[in-house]
């Protein structure tokens, strides 16, 4: 890692020691979409042109900066935070000239799942997928289960089911995974971030057929 990529890691990671975002949205969160990204960018162009590696490794350091002070209730979205803040972070670093800065903003934005900004840049969308994909399969499952932990969520509640829970993300655990989690693989926007999201919903499905089974005594 260059030295500027890693005084920009840090200069992202204390935005994680002074504000806890907790186990679901920590640094090592960053870290997967990291990996995710660069796995899904990999000997790849799109749209006719390479891939600015430095937008998008700076995009996915910093997409979360704000995720703990949302969580702590001092801002209301933490995507259109970040934005603002990256603008001032990246303002005078070197290789981040004006139209890069507002590449690695725009993808900020647009990383949200509930948000309706549309990713228009392909960076945007690496990021997108990568953070989608990290919300889907076996991690996605543990940080369901690890946000329900700490929020209060029930696990699963058969009085609750799905095709009766009326709440946008779901009241427990296993409707949160059937109402939101299944739903990420619509929201790709690479074809290999499409292949690697039906594997993980694969997953996912038969984790919740198992839990659903076990929760009745079938299992």
């Amino acid at each position: 890692m260059s030295s500027e990529a890693d005084g920009l890691r840090e200069t992202a990671r204390s935005y994680f020691a002074e504000y806890d975002p907790g186990p679901a949205h920590d640094w090592h969160h960053v870290e997967r979409v990291k990996a995710l990204a660069d796995r899904l960018a990999a000997g790849r162009e799109a749209d006719g042109r390479k891939i600015d590696e430095r937008v998008l490794h700076a995009a996915v350091l910093l997409h979360d900066i704000g995720r703990g002070r949302e969580d702590a209730g001092e801002i209301e979205d933490h995507a259109a935070w970040g934005a603002s803040e990256t603008r001032d972070v990246l303002g005078e670093r070197e290789g981040f000239d004006a139209e890069r800065t507002e590449a690695v903003a725009h993808a900020i934005r647009a990383h949200r799942y509930s948000n309706d900004v549309e990713p228009e840049t392909v960076e945007a969308r690496l990021l997108s997928d990568a953070d989608n994909l990290d919300a889907l399969g076996a991690i996605g499952i543990a940080r369901v289960f690890a946000y329900g932990g700490e929020t209060g969520t029930p696990i699963h509640d058969p009085d609750r089911p799905v095709e009766a829970d009326d709440s946008p993300a779901g009241e427990t655990g296993t409707n949160h995974l059937r109402k939101k989690i299944l739903a990420l693989p619509e929201r790709m926007y690479t074809d290999r971030g499409r292949e690697v999201a039906e594997q993980r919903r694969a997953f996912v499905e038969d984790f919740l057929e198992r839990l659903e089974a076990e929760a009745t005594g079938d299992r």
